[in-house]
């Protein structure tokens, strides 16, 4: 299950983050998901879970935004989001097309963090 060593990825950057800016506290982790990433959300929000236990991330969340598959077809000349990953056609057309434009992301966007107030 490399959804695991993702998740742990995903910890220590945000972690590193958190550290340089004093130790702020994360609340969130904001990722893009895309539906040929090879990756299984369920699995990935799982393992997100069970890694941060016991560490500074322990109680954020990990939200995910499914992005969908979306090709280029010649014969139209535009973008188009697929009806299904299992035929890689033109829903308007019907052409075939492998030029994949969006659907294979695994992209860390945002952390939503508190910053901690420094006392003097």
């Amino acid at each position: 299950m490399h959804e695991l060593s993702i998740a742990i990825s995903i910890i220590e950057g945000a972690s590193q983050e958190a550290l340089s800016r004093g130790g702020a506290q994360v609340h969130a982790v904001h990722l893009k998901l895309g539906a040929l990433s090879g990756v299984v959300k369920d699995a990935l929000l799982f393992s997100y879970e069970v890694a941060t236990n016991g560490t500074m991330l322990e109680g954020s969340r990990l939200v995910i935004e499914d992005v969908p598959v979306v090709i280029y077809c010649s014969e139209c000349q535009a973008e188009r989001r697929l009806k299904s990953i299992q035929q890689f056609c033109c829903p308007v057309c019907g052409a075939l097309s492998s030029d994949v434009v969006r659907g294979r992301e695994l992209e860390l966007v945002a952390i939503e963090i508190e910053e901690v107030e420094e006392i003097v």
